[in-house]
């Protein structure tokens, strides 16, 4: 394809200032030559119109202040967005993406800089940029680049880049109808269908290059309900990295389902009254309470900046024995899965809790250096923008050795929680509030009464601590699941086994 963009160059500077500098605007023609899932390295070199000795030559600018390390990312990401309300698709978008970031590491120091032209010239200018951290004259002989393979946890059928907006709109207007269809108190539909193609590729100072094609769709459905003057809603999203082959009626069904289920369970609801009480947190989407509370107090920035409450907790007891904690980049498909991180370090499965004991952090280059351990492959950015900082991938809690419904009977008098809306959690105390948008009374061992609007308060390391049940139902919820951190947002899932909690704050009626 031929299509001309605006490029402007950026800087982005770590823990020291750099100079500002002002760039005209430039146009670069982009001829980009078509990848598929099976192109290899020099495919990706044609598609980003480098080769092996532009970048030698970019990596040798961006030391030549001394340097410890650098590396270059180059990222062309097409996205594509249809919705759908008021019974008909009325609008759409698309979006290209498409540049390079530089980043030069000195000591705990970073220096980035990006482009949005891939030219030697312009690369060589962010380079240089960026290297300015530093502050010795050297030169380095040619890096010698060897690729580095991995395995492949996304592998599609039909590449979005295959498929037109004809072929997209009859899956949301059927959407649309099958919800229509199931309640006559159905009274609006919005539907939304976004997908991406992101070709990713890596070089670093240490000889290593490496690739990655990231897929994504993004599936979603609000209901709105009216039943006299009242009026409730809910949502229903799903979304994973693989191809056209994943919309299917069978998935058509079981959202519109999710969404009419959902949004009239809302009209019996009640709020629980307030106070301690036990809670127990369905599996699934309860794991946005153990990402948010938890997960993030493991990032191995905060901990080794002293901000995380876990800081001083490595090797120590956090937890039951039964309660084993997981950060995964490896589960196919998911939407937190990478073959690479953005620091080009194979994916793995990390333990950050074993046994109940603290085992690990999750760590990029910088932090894994500090530490003196190896990278967990939790290096992420939002795009080529950023420099990467550690960020979580699919993190769940393993299933543990108690069935649903013994932990639901074990509760006399407590609530039962399923979908949360939103949260806040201050990452150094670790406490937190999130607010429950549905869920039910236990009274006796049975659930009862549905629930909605109640605000859990509580303590992230505390509430780990009260975990006393863990359920073998371990489920890892599919939703659109968007981590925000340090100004970027990056793709993640999330999981939970049925869990209880023996304490923590419910704000309900009398709150």
């Amino acid at each position: 394809m031929n299509n001309e963009f605006s490029r402007r160059e950026f800087i982005r500077t770590g823990s020291v200032s750099l100079a500002g500098m002002a760039i005209l605007p430039s146009f670069l023609s982009l001829g980009c030559n078509r990848i598929t899932e099976q192109s290899g390295l020099e495919e990706y070199y044609a598609h980003f119109n480098v080769d092996r000795e532009m970048l030698q030559k970019v990596m040798a600018e961006a030391l030549s202040r001394g340097g410890d390390y650098c590396d270059l990312y180059f990222e062309h990401s097409l996205s594509n967005n249809v919705g759908l309300q008021d019974k008909q698709v009325n609008s759409a978008g698309s979006n290209i993406d498409y540049g390079v970031g530089v980043r030069v590491l000195k000591g705990d120091q970073t220096g980035y800089a990006f482009s949005e032209e891939i030219t030697l010239d312009a690369m060589k200018k962010v380079a240089k940029t960026a290297a300015s951290i530093a502050n010795e004259n050297k030169k380095f002989p040619p890096i010698n680049l060897q690729e580095r393979v991995h395995p492949e946890f996304c592998k599609i059928k039909t590449s979005w880049e295959d498929v037109s907006i004809k072929q997209k709109i009859p899956y949301l207007q059927k959407l649309n109808d099958k919800v229509f269809s199931l309640d006559d108190k159905v009274a609006k539909v919005q539907v939304y269908l976004n997908d991406s193609s992101s070709y990713i590729l890596f070089a670093n100072s240490e000889g290593v290059v490496s690739f990655d094609y990231r897929p994504m769709v993004s599936f979603i459905a609000v209901c709105v309900m009216e039943k006299g003057d009242r009026r409730e809603d809910f949502f229903a999203s799903r979304s994973m990295r693989i191809g056209y082959e994943y919309i299917n009626e069978e998935l058509l069904d079981e959202i519109a389902n999710e969404v009419v289920e959902g949004a009239n369970k809302q009209f019996e609801a009640v709020k629980p009254k307030a106070g301690q009480m036990e809670v127990v947190l369905a599996a699934g989407g309860s794991g946005i309470l153990l990402h948010e509370a938890m997960g993030h107090a493991f990032e191995a920035d905060f901990n080794r900046k002293g901000t995380s409450i876990f800081s001083d907790k490595m090797g120590q007891k956090v937890g039951e024995d039964f309660v084993n904690i997981i950060d995964d980049g490896t589960n196919p498909n998911y939407r937190g899965t990478l073959n690479i991180d953005d620091e080009g370090i194979l994916t793995q499965k990390t333990k950050m809790v074993e046994n109940g004991v603290l085992t690990s952090y999750l760590h990029d280059r910088i932090s894994a250096k500090h530490y003196n351990v190896a990278p967990t492959g939790n290096g992420r950015r939002e795009s080529f923008r950023y420099a990467p900082i550690p960020r979580m991938r699919n993190t769940y809690m393993e299933a543990g050795p108690h069935s649903r419904e013994d932990i639901i009977s074990s509760v006399k008098d407590g609530i039962y929680v399923d979908t949360f809306t939103n949260g806040q959690v201050q990452i150094g105390a670790g406490d937190f509030t999130f607010y429950v948008k549905s869920g039910y009374l236990i009274e006796n061992g049975k659930l009862t009464q549905p629930i909605k609007d109640v605000n859990l308060i509580g303590n992230g390391p505390e509430a780990l601590r009260q975990i006393s049940m863990v359920g073998n139902d371990l489920k890892i919820d599919c939703g659109t699941g968007t981590c925000g951190k340090g100004g970027q947002g990056v793709p993640v899932s999330m999981g939970l086994p049925t869990v209880k909690v023996t304490q923590l704050t419910v704000g309900g009626t009398n709150a």
